[in-house]
């Protein structure tokens, strides 16, 4: 049976237009009106498959996610060229860091740059520090030190962005930074890489019922989590005791990249 969350309905389909994320976050919803399943995030490119009543049903390019996001949350198709690499940015109104902000992208935004200056680049949003953008092309090389960026982040069901994020959305944030696809929730997720013995390596990844880690050292994880409500950095051999302890279960799959 297809999986309806990277499976168009096609009783839905009544076009394929390509557009992008025109706001910094957007929820990506089951239904109109419904629970939030994912995020995607300014300058994300997705696929148009049907507009009604403000809402349109989209597949996002990054992972083949489907779901419905608010249609004034979508503009025309841009081609991006940078991709932002901080935790956060903003867009300032001048290239000057004492202008106006006018508001704020969370790591993994792309936007495309039509001209710079020696600090900022400008774009449709305004003026983005050039510290804080790589080119599309230039991709990261460690997901470890991707998912540092999100420290201390809230957590939020669901949630793909510097300002709430889950364990899922996590892993995938640092995984695409580095240009390994990865699919949006833990249990695809699960079939990533291949089966790892007992011995934790940097980027392995650690999976239990319904959540996801990222091993950063042999003694070491770092996962989004409802127990802390934020990302953080936890033992691997306390994190397994508490998860257990609390009526999750044991570890269900150790892959590694």
């Amino acid at each position: 049976m297809s999986d309806p969350r990277l499976t168009p309905d096609p009783a839905r389909i009544t076009k394929h237009e390509k557009a992008s994320v025109a706001y910094p976050v957007a929820d990506l919803r089951r239904a109109p009106n419904g629970v939030r399943d994912r995020q995607v995030l300014y300058g994300d490119l997705v696929t148009v498959l049907n507009d009604a009543e403000g809402w349109s049903y989209v597949q996002a390019a990054k992972d083949g996610y489907c779901g419905y996001v608010v249609s004034e949350m979508l503009g025309p198709f841009v081609t991006p060229t940078h991709i932002v690499n901080a935790p956060a940015t903003h867009a300032y109104d001048q290239a000057s860091f004492k202008s106006a902000d006018r508001l704020s992208l969370s790591h993994n935004s792309r936007v495309e740059v039509i001209a710079q200056t020696d600090r900022f680049a400008q774009t449709q949003l305004g003026f983005v520090p050039l510290v804080h953008l790589s080119p599309v092309q230039k991709t990261a090389s460690d997901p470890a030190s991707v998912a540092r960026h999100y420290l201390g982040t809230p957590y939020l069901w669901g949630g793909n962005s510097r300002w709430g994020i889950d364990c899922s959305g996590l892993v995938q944030a640092a995984l695409l930074a580095c240009a390994i696809p990865c699919p949006g929730d833990s249990d695809m997720q699960e079939k990533l890489g291949q089966e790892a013995d007992g011995t934790y390596q940097r980027n392995d990844l650690l999976f239990w019922k319904g959540h996801v880690a990222l091993v950063t050292d042999a003694e070491t994880l770092i996962h989004a989590n409802a127990s802390a409500m934020a990302t953080v950095y936890e033992p691997i051999k306390a994190a397994i005791k508490r998860i257990s302890d609390q009526g999750d279960g044991p570890v269900t799959a150790h892959r590694r990249l």
